[in-house]
């Protein structure tokens, strides 16, 4: 199976509530923090460590940031350029990604930035893909309302083409270095793009020659039509949330039948939902702390502002205990695919905003492996052996803890049932992934 590690550069993991944690590191500001954790993965042999991003505090919620700084809704991100080049420095194989958003950024830079960080970490880079969520974010970048939908792909489609093209524009053998005939490079194999297209335009070539890599692989994680049919077109992993083992296969049967329609290789495509270890010494330890986790250390009005970011509408008229309408469903642009998702977890009944508002912010949202490394390596591998998925995008619930336990107590338990590597074989993350060096684009 493939590992990937979910991080944030910030206060706090995926879960809200992981700053609060017991004993919990709290030097999130130094650099240090994320060595320190990179080192730890790369000892359990991780395929690679991605950092999640937004570019604003969530601010949402009665349309200001208060609440995220009081209870530590992710109020800190830092800039991933400077987090991915000290990890290329301090490890030697785990592969390094990061998000950028292709609403917010032009393609050349996403291009450069990429392509450097490949070649400074000998190919260890990729590039996870996203459109960005809300209107705060807009407000940042000089506009006040964010693109909707299908407007936010249409762009991102030509944006990853575009950065493809930019990765492909130095043949692999562009380089000459004939001191003696002053020849640096052939311009014959450095080629202009002179793109004009409906968003962009963009002459090339990229100041970078083309990387170990060739491209560095593509992240993805929509979950509408659209978006599973962008990750069919573009991605090489692909993130999903899937709360049960039957809707994790359901979309991995989905999302193959798009990849090979499309005349991809499926095999080429790893698939892997987001799921929280809660490991214990004992079963009884795991499932103590999975108690904690889940009714302790997230503030509820956390949640509330959390939701109010992914969703893009202010809650702060809504009460916690108020029922989730029909009308109120029709109204929240993204508030369906939330609660339908909710629903596969409590099944019907009244759905309150508290409960929706939970499952963004706590361990609701994905699977929970609970119990002693065994017991959850169990659980992990009835998944990937069931069909329901290539591997796991793996997020801690608290840090450095939740990934040295996983390490300690999970990782030889996979390995012994022949579920996971025992040592990195390659030096590129394309190789961790048995992800062919890709040709170039013509």
């Amino acid at each position: 199976m493939a590992l990937v590690a979910f991080m944030q550069a910030s206060n706090s993991t995926v879960y809200a509530g992981s700053w609060r944690y017991p004993g919990g590191a709290a030097d999130f500001l130094d650099l240090r923090y994320y060595q320190r954790i990179a080192a730890t993965l790369e000892d359990g042999t991780f395929d690679l460590v991605f950092f999640d991003d937004r570019l604003a505090m969530p601010s949402i919620y009665g349309d200001s940031c208060a609440d995220a700084v009081r209870y530590g809704a992710r109020p800190v991100k830092l800039d991933l350029t400077a987090v991915l080049g000290a990890l290329a420095a301090s490890t030697r194989s785990i592969g390094l990604g990061a998000t950028y958003s292709t609403t917010y950024y032009p393609p050349y830079h996403v291009a450069r930035t990429f392509a450097t960080l490949d070649h400074l970490s000998a190919g260890r880079v990729a590039w996870n893909v996203v459109t960005s969520v809300n209107d705060t974010e807009a407000q940042n970048f000089g506009t006040e309302t964010h693109l909707d939908h299908d407007a936010r792909y249409d762009r991102a489609e030509e944006f990853v083409e575009v950065v493809a093209r930019l990765w492909d524009s130095w043949e692999d053998d562009a380089l000459v270095l004939d001191r003696d005939a002053g020849i640096f490079a052939d311009p014959d194999r450095v080629h202009e793009l002179r793109h004009r297209g409906e968003h962009f335009r963009v002459r090339g070539p990229l100041t970078v020659p083309r990387t170990p890599q060739g491209r560095p692989p593509i992240i993805q994680a929509g979950q509408s039509g659209r978006g599973r049919d962008f990750a069919a077109r573009w991605a090489d992993l692909i993130f999903t949330g899937d709360p049960s083992r039957e809707v994790a296969a359901e979309q991995y049967r989905d999302q193959k039948e798009r990849i090979a329609a499309i005349g991809r290789d499926t095999d080429l495509v790893r698939v892997l939902p987001m799921a929280y270890p809660v490991v214990g010494e004992s079963e009884a330890h795991a499932k103590e702390k999975e108690h904690m986790l889940l009714e302790r250390l997230v503030h509820p009005m956390a949640s509330l502002t959390l939701l109010s970011e992914v969703t893009n509408h202010d809650f702060a008229g809504h009460g916690l205990d108020e029922e989730i309408t029909d009308e109120l469903i029709e109204s929240v642009t993204g508030v369906r695919g939330l609660v339908q998702g909710v629903r596969r977890h409590v099944g019907p009944g009244t759905l309150t905003l508290r409960t929706l508002a939970a499952h963004r912010a706590t361990l609701l949202q994905g699977p929970r492996f609970v119990g002693t490394g065994d017991q959850v390596a169990e659980q992990m591998g009835d998944w990937f052996t069931g069909g329901a998925c290539d591997g796991f995008v793996v997020a801690a619930t608290h840090l450095p803890g939740a990934f040295e336990e996983f390490v300690r107590l999970v990782v030889p338990t996979l390995r012994r049932r022949g579920l996971f590597r025992e040592r990195y074989t390659g030096t590129t993350l394309r190789e961790h992934l048995g992800l062919p060096r890709p040709e170039r684009l013509a």
